[in-house]
Formats: C-alpha cells, sequence, structure tokens
C-alpha cells in the first residue's frame, strides 16, 4: 500500500484524472488531496461532481477555496431567509435571482465584503454556463464541509500530516484552527509542524517569487532540525501553467518521498 498526496486541483479534472493514471493508483493505494478543489480553472462542476462521487481509496482534505464557498452560499441562504424568498432548490432562474439579490444586499450593507462574495466568479460562471441550481450549490457546499482540515498517516516511517495550508497540535480555539490549518503561509514552517514528522501541504504556490516556498515550480522540501519535521509543499501552481513557466501539478508517495509531475 502506498500513499500518495497530490496537490492544489483548482478545477483542473482533466490534469487530475492524468496523475491518478501517471501514478498507476490502485485500489489497496491511498490519494490524500490537499484540497482547493474550484475556482481560477474552468471545470468546476467537473471536479465537484467527481468528489461526490469520488472512490473509497480518495481522501479530500478541505482548502480554503472550498470553505469559501461554503461560506458564500451560505450567504445566500441567509438572504434567501431574510427576504422570504422561499426560493425553488430546483431552479436555475431562482438561483440567479437570489445571487444578483446578494450582491445587492452586501454592496448596501457592507460593501468591503460584497467585493470578496465568489471572488473568482466560480458560483456567477457554473450559474450562467451549467445551469446548475441552489439545491446543487448546497449540496456541494455540504460536502466541502464534511472533508476533514487535515489527515494523519501513521503506518509510515514517519508519521504524516496531509493538509491544505499549515499544521500545528497546540491550538484549541476551532477558529483560530480553521484559519491556520486553511490558510498559514510563512507560520506554517516556522510556528508549525510535527515533532519526528513530515507535514505535507499545499496553498502557496511554489512559483511565486518572494514566497518562502519559492521553487521555480518544483516541489518544496524543508527540514526544520529543532522539531526534526520534513515540511513539504506541493502546490506547483498547476491551475497557472499559461501563465508561469514550469507550473505543474505535483503529487507526492509519502513512503519514500518520490514526487510526479503533470
Amino acid at each position: 500500500m502506498s500513499h500518495y498526496v497530490v496537490g492544489d486541483i483548482h478545477a483542473g479534472y482533466d490534469i487530475l484524472r492524468k496523475m491518478i493514471k501517471k501514478i498507476h493508483l490502485k485500489d489497496s493505494d491511498e490519494l490524500i488531496m490537499v484540497g482547493d478543489y474550484i475556482d481560477r480553472g474552468d471545470q468546476n462542476v467537473e471536479m465537484m461532481n467527481w468528489l461526490e462521487d469520488h472512490p473509497s481509496n480518495v481522501i479530500p482534505v478541505r482548502g480554503n477555496h472550498d470553505e469559501n464557498y461554503a461560506t458564500y452560499v451560505g450567504l445566500m441562504d441567509q438572504v434567501d431567509r431574510m427576504y422570504e424568498l422561499n426560493s425553488n432548490p430546483d431552479s436555475n432562474k431562482d438561483a440567479c435571482k437570489l445571487y444578483e439579490l446578494t450582491v445587492g444586499t452586501l454592496l448596501k450593507s457592507d460593501p468591503l465584503s460584497a467585493r470578496y462574495f465568489d471572488m473568482y466568479g466560480t458560483i456567477r460562471r457554473i450559474l450562467l454556463e451549467d445551469q446548475v441550481t441552489m439545491g446543487d450549490l448546497r449540496r456541494w457546499a455540504d460536502m466541502f464541509r464534511s472533508f476533514p482540515i487535515f489527515h494523519r498517516i501513521d503506518n509510515t516511517e514517519r508519521p504524516c500530516i496531509v493538509v491544505h495550508a499549515g499544521y500545528r497540535d497546540d491550538i484549541t480555539d476551532e477558529d483560530e484552527k480553521l484559519s491556520f490549518f486553511l490558510e498559514a503561509r510563512r507560520p506554517a514552517y516556522t510556528e508549525g509542524g510535527l515533532w519526528n514528522g513530515m507535514v505535507v501541504a499545499g496553498h502557496t504556490p511554489t512559483i511565486i517569487e518572494g514566497e518562502f516556498t519559492f521553487n521555480a515550480g518544483k516541489v518544496f522540501r524543508y527540514h526544520d532540525r529543532l522539531k526534526n519535521c520534513i515540511f513539504y509543499d506541493i502546490d506547483c501552481g498547476s491551475v497557472f501553467r499559461h501563465e508561469y513557466h514550469g507550473a505543474k501539478l505535483a503529487c507526492l508517495r509519502v513512503e519514500d518521498e518520490k514526487v510526479y509531475y503533470v
């Protein structure tokens, strides 16, 4: 049995399928995904449909984009209740109206929040192009919220934590934990870690110059000698492959730290 960890997908369903084929994933293996399944790319619906019925040996971990999506859908539900609309969950037309009303309501009450609502236009796009309904949006939001914020592998040489951004085992406040696990960047490496273990994450593309994990689009590896912790950043910017030379999807096999690229 091998454990594979794949980086940020960002609606790159076809690229993910190529990676699964490349690593020759067996039913006895596990594929752990670090989150950020949507936004930026153009296969959002394909990705969410696949996640709904993913193979039993695939373990999806939640990312910040997935959490944000669920929050956006929650805001739409709040607006629906506030105006007592009772929108038809099976109507694309009702969902589109509710989306526009939510944007308008936010613009009136909190213009700053309105700027960040559906920041990448994913919900608008799938409403208009894929004719999804409010029932679809809610179902996918519930799915994302059901994903764990980290996954631990113990049957390897080093115990391994797979998380979207960063891991600390000393955080007790749930909001602080959610923020660190899903959004930490440099502090994930300077403050986080697992004693005598390994942490595999994504979140910060290794193609971004100036970031702690910059490695020209290759997987970033860092060994904290004090904690004896090996860190990996496997977000190699796959969704930016048309903008950055060297951007690619990466996958790490935990047992021997072998890296695969597509």
